[in-house]
């Protein structure tokens, strides 16, 4: 039996006497079309040990393990851990742990990662993936909007703090649009497949500390510029006239505002501004 499926996930939650919980954000994939676009993007050979969060009544954790050698899936709701273990009895290449991702430890002979995330926890989960373990890649179901956030270029409107922070660490590509009836119970929002190709060294050579506190400061209010950012987070001994010197004198406008910038333009400034 297909499990993402509208037939076999209502199967198991009647078998179980199951309800979603909204405090876990969960929403169960049931569109078999949308699962083979997710195992694409993940590109998933037998070599593979893969890491999957959340795996919920294990849809994609069956679509996985056809493809994987092996697939490790950490589930944090006590009531699924015995549905899963009964499902993948006769699984031999899955692995079920009951535990927070958050406080889980990693094995290093994982390198990738598959999971449809709850979307209040995405952001914490995924910057815990990328900066404490060294994987080569992350496919992640998101809200849509928070996917065109990881994914959007300098000057447009979902670019921010979180597209810098994601770039830092990856290249994110949104692989699929996902609408809300792919899903049971059906969420309020759009969903969307993100790759992120995970980089083996940073992309730029920085202070990353400096550097996220003054991307910090120049998102904090985007109506401001960056000047006015830097000046009112309190962040270097300069005046406004000062600070909006020193930008000119790394090449920038006064009047620059952070969304402008792309990532090795942050890291220019930030050099420039903590040089002694």
């Amino acid at each position: 039996m297909k499990i993402a499926t509208h037939a076999g996930t209502k199967a198991i939650l009647e078998k179980y006497g199951l309800t979603a919980k909204k405090s876990l954000g969960q929403n169960f994939l049931i569109d078999q079309h949308v699962l083979g676009k997710i195992i694409r993007a993940a590109d998933i050979s037998p070599d593979d040990t893969v890491l999957e969060v959340g795996p919920g009544l294990g849809g994609l954790t069956q679509a996985l393990s056809e493809k994987a050698g092996k697939v490790l899936a950490v589930e944090l709701d006590k009531r699924l851990i015995e549905v899963l273990g009964d499902i993948f009895f006769d699984t031999n290449n899955v692995e079920i742990v009951h535990s927070d991702i958050l406080d889980f430890t990693i094995p290093d002979n994982i390198k990738k990662v598959a999971a449809n995330l709850p979307y209040y926890v995405t952001t914490p989960i995924l910057m815990h993936l990328l900066e404490n373990y060294q994987l080569e890649t992350i496919t992640i179901m998101v809200q849509k909007e928070v996917a065109q956030r990881m994914a959007a270029e300098p000057g447009t409107k979902a670019y921010g703090a979180l597209s810098l922070a994601v770039r830092y660490h990856a290249k994110a590509e949104v692989a699929a649009y996902v609408p809300p009836n792919s899903f049971m119970p059906r969420p309020q929002v759009g969903s969307a497949v993100v790759h992120l190709t995970v980089h083996q060294s940073p992309p730029v050579d920085v202070d990353k500390k400096a550097l996220f506190a003054n991307i910090k400061a120049g998102f904090g209010k985007r109506r401001k510029t960056l000047v006015n950012g830097l000046f009112s987070a309190e962040i270097y001994p300069f005046t406004k006239e000062e600070l909006g010197e020193k930008l000119k004198s790394c090449g920038f406008s006064e009047n620059v505002r952070g969304e402008q910038l792309n990532l090795e333009e942050w890291a220019k400034i930030t050099k420039f501004l903590t040089q002694r």
